[in-house]
């Protein structure tokens, strides 16, 4: 590697520590595995290659097709609401390119990535190998119809806004398991983590956030004159 790839790395390694340290921490994010693998884990190389320089802002960043990555900070919570274990399997519903699911790599025993997008996982599946995160399997398909064939799960997270949570998802959580959705409700967004117990998810809010509403999650509207 040249000085200046060496340099760029070593830039990044700051970014990503300041991130944590002021976007993570002061969110009350306080569970150690999700601050390790953030701290580990390279954004700069989940995003679009010319929005590198934005990876470590506050905020989304924008994909294609009104897709974004989710801010650090909503993540991040995320993450710590659901206390992933190292003995859990986790699906991972609009995976994008692959940076949830490479931090959630190092805290599950396996994840699922769901995308519906195939450049979108060809793009993942580059970086997660670089990053040897040989334990998440890409899976192409509708977002809203999750990925049955490798469940139940003990975590599902998605990543990115709902209007409505298609029940298809809601049956492959095991009796036990937790989701974490951000319902978009018009201008504001609420974070609810299910827990689902005897075969019903009960939802309990978490925080106040924000995101595009993912294809397939849109509540439909009935027409009226």
């Amino acid at each position: 590697m040249s000085l200046k790839g060496e340099k760029r790395m070593a830039d990044y390694k700051t970014l990503r520590t300041t991130m944590v340290d002021t976007q993570v921490r002061p969110s009350d994010v306080t569970k150690f595995p999700v601050i390790d693998a953030m701290l580990a884990v390279p954004r700069e190389a989940f995003v679009p290659r010319d929005r590198r320089e934005m990876a470590y802002v506050g905020a989304h960043v924008s994909l294609d097709k009104g897709r974004v990555v989710l801010e650090p900070r909503t993540l991040a919570k995320m993450l710590d609401s659901l206390d992933i274990r190292n003995d859990e399997l986790v699906l991972d519903i609009g995976a994008g390119l692959g940076y949830g699911a490479a931090v959630m790599a190092r805290m599950a025993e396996a994840v699922i990535a769901l995308e519906d997008d195939a450049d979108r996982i060809a793009e993942a599946q580059t970086a997660l190998s670089e990053q040897g995160a040989d334990n998440v399997v890409l899976q192409e398909g509708e977002l809203n119809a999750g990925a049955p064939e490798h469940g139940p799960y003990d975590v599902i997270l998605v990543e990115g806004g709902v209007e409505t949570m298609p029940e298809a998802i809601l049956a492959q959580l095991k009796d036990g398991g937790r989701i974490a959705c951000l319902f978009q409700e018009g201008t504001l967004g609420v974070v609810r983590i299910g827990y689902k117990i005897d075969g019903v998810v009960n939802w309990r809010f978490a925080f106040n956030a924000g995101a595009p509403v993912l294809p397939g999650f849109e509540k439909h509207h009935a027409f009226t004159l």
